[in-house]
C-alpha cells in the first residue's frame, strides 16, 4: 500500500520495496542470523506475513510548539515528529479517531496548568501542556486510549477528556499516567476493553501489553498448538503475560499450565479472568525469571515448556533446563521469540543440551521494519 510518509516516517523503514522483494528480504534476514545455530540442516515453516491494515496498538507522540499541534510518529532517525492523518499499518478503528484526537490534544493544550508555587512566591505567567504520548489499543469492543504526560491532569482537562469520550462511541476508556512505567489512572471507562483469546474473553487494564497484531496472535497461538501436537499434561507458560497461550492450552484436555511472569498487573488481571471463567487447571505464579528462573526441581514432570520472552531472551532459563538430566527435561520446548539474535543464542543452550531443533518459523506482524518474530519447536533427541 501506498503511504504519503514513505522514507520519512521510522516506523516503515522498507514499504519502498515491492511485496516480493520485502518478503524475500525479511525471510533472507532472518536465515541469514540463523546460520550461525550448530545444526546440520535448519527446517523453515512457511513464513506468516500479516500486511498492512492490521496493527490494533500504536504509540503516537504530540508536540506543541508555537500554537501549533503536532500528532505523529518520529522521522527516521530523528526526534522531530512526523503528523500522521492516518497509516496503512493500522486497523481502521485506530485511523478514524485520528483526525478528532488531534483537536482533543489541542484542546487540552489550551489548558492552563496550576503553578507549582513551592518552588517560587514570584508571580509567572501560565505555562501549558506542551508535549506526550498517547497509546491507542483497539480492541475487539472499542478504543482504549492512555494519554501519558508527566503533569497533574486540572479538572478543565479531566472535562475536555470526559465531553470528547463521551461523544466518540467508538472509544470504550481514557486512562492517564504520567511515567511509562506508572500504573495509569482511569479517566473514563464507559465498558471494559476485551479481547478474545483461545475462545475466552479476556478484560485488558489500561496499557496492557498485547501482540501488534490479532492475526499474528492467532497465527503465533497456532504455530504452538502445532508444535505441541498431541503432548499432554503439565506445561509451563514462561514469561506468559496476560495468557495469550495459557488460554488455548488450557482449553485441550488433559492439560494443567504454570504460568509465570513478573508483571503484578498483567497477573492479576488474568487471575481475574481465570476466576471469571473458572478455568480450573491453569496455575499462576508471580516471578522474575531473569533473575529466579525455575530451578531444576522445579522443571521436573513438566511434558512440554512454552516461553516468549522480552527481546533480551531467556538464557537463565534455558541454562537451568540444561542441567536437568535427560530423563528429567521437558520432551518438547516451543520458543516464541521476538528477536532472532536473542533466539540464536537460547537455542544454543538447548542443542548443546540434548535437544534438536526441529523447525522454525518467521511470522512478520511488523510490516516493512527490521523487526521479526520467530516460533520454533525443540524436542530430545532419541
Amino acid at each position: 500500500m501506498i503511504c504519503p510518509h514513505s522514507e520519512i516516517c521510522g516506523g516503515c523503514l522498507y514499504r519502498t520495496l515491492s511485496e516480493e522483494e520485502y518478503r524475500r528480504l525479511k525471510e533472507q534476514t532472518v536465515r541469514k542470523i540463523l546460520q550461525s545455530l550448530p545444526v546440520e540442516r535448519l527446517n523453515f515453516g512457511t513464513p506468516i506475513f500479516v500486511g498492512d491494515g492490521a496493527r490494533r496498538r500504536a504509540t503516537f507522540a504530540f508536540r506543541r510548539h508555537k500554537g501549533k499541534v503536532t500528532l505523529g510518529f518520529n522521522r527516521h532517525h530523528s526526534d522531530e515528529l512526523v503528523d500522521i492523518a492516518s497509516c496503512p499499518l493500522l486497523v481502521s478503528s485506530i485511523n478514524n479517531i485520528l483526525p478528532d484526537l488531534h483537536g482533543l490534544i489541542a484542546d487540552l493544550c489550551q489548558v492552563p496548568l496550576t503553578p507549582n508555587t513551592k518552588k517560587s512566591k514570584a508571580k509567572t505567567p501560565p505555562s501549558y501542556l506542551t508535549q506526550g504520548d498517547i497509546a491507542i489499543c483497539a480492541a475487539d469492543n472499542g478504543l482504549d486510549l492512555v494519554l501519558e504526560f508527566d503533569t497533574k491532569l486540572e479538572l478543565d482537562h479531566r472535562l475536555i477528556v470526559s465531553n470528547w469520550a463521551q461523544s466518540h462511541d467508538s472509544i470504550l476508556r481514557i486512562s492517564h499516567r504520567r511515567q511509562a512505567n506508572e500504573t495509569a489512572d482511569v479517566l473514563l471507562e464507559k465498558a471494559k476493553p476485551q479481547i478474545n483469546i483461545g475462545g475466552v474473553d479476556v478484560y485488558i487494564s489500561a496499557g496492557t501489553f498485547l501482540q501488534a497484531t490479532s492475526l499474528g496472535e492467532k497465527s503465533l497461538i497456532n504455530l504452538v498448538l502445532k508444535y505441541l501436537g498431541d503432548t499432554r499434561g503439565k506445561i509451563a507458560d514462561l514469561f506468559c503475560g496476560i495468557g495469550t497461550f495459557s488460554y488455548p492450552l488450557c482449553g485441550l484436555k488433559g492439560n494443567h499450565i504454570l504460568a509465570a511472569d513478573s508483571s503484578a498487573d498483567s497477573l492479576k488481571g488474568f487471575q481475574n479472568s481465570i476466576n471469571r471463567h473458572m478455568l480450573n487447571n491453569i496455575t499462576i505464579t508471580e516471578r522474575n525469571l531473569f533473575k529466579y528462573p525455575l530451578s531444576g526441581a522445579e522443571l521436573k514432570g513438566f511434558a512440554a515448556l512454552v516461553f516468549d520472552p522480552p527481546r533480551a531472551g531467556a538464557a537463565a532459563q534455558m541454562s537451568e533446563i540444561a542441567k536437568l538430566s535427560p530423563d528429567q527435561r521437558p520432551q518438547k520446548i516451543i520458543a516464541v521469540s521476538c528477536n532472532p539474535h536473542s533466539f540464536v543464542k537460547d537455542a544454543a543452550i538447548l542443542l548443546n543440551s540434548a535437544y534438536q531443533l526441529q523447525e522454525v518459523t518467521l511470522v512478520d506482524q511488523f510490516s516493512y521494519s527490521n523487526h521479526s518474530e520467530l516460533v520454533a519447536l525443540f524436542t530430545l533427541k532419541a
